[in-house]
């Protein structure tokens, strides 16, 4: 999230990082109960056999050698709802939110806006302050938690609820958060306080209520349950690594907590009604001293390589210049001190940041805790697989940089069903989240692939040569380490992952990757294989475009032992495309100009209806269309077709790859539904139990605007959510709209 994916809509993408420099091969070597007879199966014109799984019961639908990947049992669907049955939106680039005929849309709640009845109207002109009690900046992953009437935590309330949400990072040049100050803010060392103060706060959580009164939504600015979780808020440290060596601080000297959660993407909802948030691309706000290798003189610099922070490398803010506080300098990673264990300095901050976040959304005296047991790494969303009384609880997880790896994690204590409603849900995740295996994934090219526990009685973890694993929670504060130990496939930038609510099925989309090549030059760059098989040349405008371009999303299907499976198969759903590319070797997924996208990133299915909303951040398609959000009725692993596709070499060689193609999408298994404003990601799903109100994030609109600009509205390249009529000034702020349907039914049948 927040990236302008490989082909840059800004001057330095701070999130699309490659540092995986290892050999691994690539490919080639939630609760079924709210998706019940109550809420998905109300009789229509379609049935979900067709509506919602596509012809399941197909297999060697043609391909090469018409044989299709591994196909699991036909499952059994009754009737639903007639699904996207609405007009599909047609590609813009207008400055503006566009949804179906028959649909409204409507802003919400956006930077800046006031969260305490005491904290002014937000003036958005860069002189704002009190940060720290209004919504932070670009708003992303996001979940709704009803509430009832008298107030209290609910999961069937329709007309009120907490919408808790991740603030990404802000609009950025160089090193100024640029739309947030007077004058465009300092862009050279040393930073001011004030600035800096007003960045670190606009980072991390919010919480806010929200209400349908007189068919219309609004956010309580004075509501008891708003709450913003920023740089300076405690944080646990729960799981394996709290307490150990890798977090001691001079803060935390015990290694059991640390200051705010950073750069929150994606997010997850736990079976016992709990927010889960993940950390991103953090690695980019610590800087470290050029001679820091040498100071250090330990296996932590192969640590700090692998996660992007080189000696010498620059902070993305220069939030360390700030003052001599310890808000300040902790952002400054070098060793500087004299203690052997880093109790007199910051050299072990960066090691208490990448975790998933867990927070009570309803009870601000509970702690907020980051779970290290589901590892260290820049994590997207988390989704739970099916939860089913007696087994295991499974989360699936990605981690979103070029080459990196999709993991899962299993939890030691089965699900009880009367854990759903807790007395107390942070002490709930500590029984499930605290304690568990954590696996990462290898992909064959027979469309098969195993889960390989990240382990430190795993002899190759052991016995790695790049690095030293001391325990168990070295390989989880290295997760990135102990994939290379163990073989992993890289992957093409996972992003967020959702979960059938009836196949089980587990879908990740993989945002895009511009080092594919049929012919790779030196170690960043790869070959098609089975799961990425594309590489091909896109342009845009008149300039050349290279790589897996626009993305694809794959699923898995776990093995009969479901959570606790170690083994799965795989398809392709989807692969991003313009229409109009070459059917037979860039839009293997038959995309209409009502369909066609380009890098898929948020990700989720709804539990009202069972469609999968598919949200884009994309670079490569921007000269056509704004991003966009599609409906999509998938089928599930086996539907479609395997397909060989050859690249000459100029060698005289020819590369041939097979890979397995899900159904080819149809008007009534994918459709546009929305495309938004200028330079904006759609991002961020959430729904009402009922699915008749809909909340999506816009990130980032007018991000392309230059901070020389910003004293002049008629240069910014977006003026929403102002154009449409929300909030003072033209400055253009990220925003959760509402999106409802005009004759009060289900968003999206």
């Amino acid at each position: 999230m927040n990236k302008p994916t490989d082909f840059a809509r800004i001057p330095v993408d701070h999130d699309d990082i490659d540092t995986n420099v290892s050999s691994n091969e690539h490919f080639s070597t939630v609760l079924e109960s709210r998706l019940s007879r109550r809420s998905l199966l109300r009789g229509g014109a379609a049935s979900a056999a067709s509506a919602l799984l596509g012809a399941i019961g197909l297999s060697g639908c043609g391909g090469s050698d018409g044989a299709s990947a591994p196909a699991g049992p036909v499952v059994d669907i009754p009737p639903a709802d007639r699904l996207l049955g609405f007009s599909a939106v047609s590609k813009s680039l207008a400055d503006t939110v566009l949804v179906p005929a028959g649909y409204t849309a409507s802003v919400l709640y956006a930077l800046g806006d006031p969260l305490t009845a005491t904290t002014p109207a937000y003036r958005n002109d860069g002189t704002d302050t009190d940060m720290e009690n209004r919504a932070g900046d670009h708003h992303d992953g996001m979940e709704f938690f009803p509430l009832s009437s008298t107030g209290s935590a609910s999961t069937t309330a329709n007309d009120r609820g907490l919408l808790a949400m991740n603030h990404e990072a802000t609009t950025d040049e160089k090193l100024s958060s640029f739309f947030v100050h007077a004058n465009g803010g300092t862009m050279s060392l040393p930073r001011p306080a004030a600035e800096v103060d007003k960045e670190m706060a606009l980072h991390g959580l919010s919480v806010v209520e929200v209400r349908l009164n007189g068919g219309k939504w609004a956010y309580l600015k004075d509501s008891g349950f708003n709450r913003r979780v920023h740089q300076q808020t405690d944080v646990e440290l729960s799981g394996p690594v709290r307490g150990n060596a890798l977090v001691v601080t001079r803060y935390s000297t015990g290694g059991t907590k640390i200051r705010g959660t950073l750069n929150n993407c994606g997010t997850g909802k736990t079976p016992w009604n709990t927010y889960l948030s993940g950390e991103e691309n953090w690695a980019g706000y610590f800087t470290r001293a050029a001679t820091d290798d040498a100071a250090r003189g330990d296996k932590s610099v192969v640590s700090l390589k692998r996660y992007g922070r080189d000696q010498g490398a620059s902070s993305r803010h220069g939030w360390e210049t700030g003052g001599r506080d310890d808000k300040y300098q902790r952002w400054n990673i070098s060793k500087t001190g004299a203690s052997s264990d880093g109790s007199d300095d910051y050299r072990n901050e960066m090691n208490g940041m990448g975790y998933i976040v867990e927070m009570d959304a309803y009870d601000k005296t509970r702690p907020i805790k980051k779970r290290t047991a589901l590892g260290r790494y820049a994590h997207e969303s988390a989704a739970f697989g099916k939860v089913v009384a007696g087994q295991p609880l499974a989360v699936y997880m990605g981690d979103d940089s070029r080459n990196e790896y999709i993991f899962k994690y299993v939890s030691n204590a089965v699900w009880t069903a009367a854990d759903a409603t807790p007395a107390d849900r942070i002490a709930t995740g500590d029984k499930y989240l605290d304690s568990g295996k954590l696996y990462v994934a290898k992909f064959a090219a027979d469309g098969t692939g195993q889960w390989i526990e990240l382990s430190i009685a795993n002899p190759l973890i052991a016995a790695y040569a790049g690095y030293k694993f001391a325990d168990q929670a070295d390989v989880l504060v290295n997760a990135r380490l102990a994939g290379d130990a163990v073989g992993a496939t890289r992957m093409d930038r996972p992003e967020w992952c959702s979960v059938h609510p009836i196949t089980g099925e587990v879908y990740f989309s993989l945002t895009n990757n511009s080092n594919r090549r049929a012919e790779p030059s030196g170690s960043s760059q790869a070959a098609p294989d089975a799961a990425n098989p594309r590489a091909y040349t896109d342009m845009k405008g008149t300039s050349t475009q290279q790589g897996n371009v626009n993305g694809h999303i794959i699923r898995v299907r776990e093995g009969a032992a479901g959570a606790a499976a170690t083994g799965f198969t795989w398809d392709v759903y989807l692969f991003g495309a313009e229409a109009g590319a070459a059917a037979a070797s860039v839009n293997l997924s038959g995309l209409s100009a009502d369909q066609d996208f380009s890098s898929p990133d948020g990700l989720a299915f709804s539990t009202a209806t069972g469609i999968c909303w598919i949200q884009t951040d994309d670079g490569a398609y921007t000269d056509v269309t704004n991003c966009m959000m599609l409906a999509g009725v998938p089928g599930q692993v086996g539907d479609g077709r395997k397909l060989t596709l050859n690249y000459p070499r100029a060698n005289g060689t020819t590369l041939s790859v097979d890979t397995y193609v899900g159904k080819a999408a149809t008007p009534d298994t994918l459709k546009r539904f929305l495309v938004g404003p200028v330079g904006s990601e759609i991002t961020g799903i959430a729904e009402t139990p009922d699915g008749k109100a809909l909340f999506v994030n816009i990130q980032h609109p007018g991000e392309t605007t230059a901070s020389s600009n910003v004293g002049d509205p008629a240069r910014y390249t977006s003026q929403w959510p102002s154009n449409a009529g929300y909030g003072a000034g033209k400055r253009p702020r990220s925003a959760t709209i509402v999106i409802t349907k005009n004759d009060g039914g289900r968003i999206g049948t």
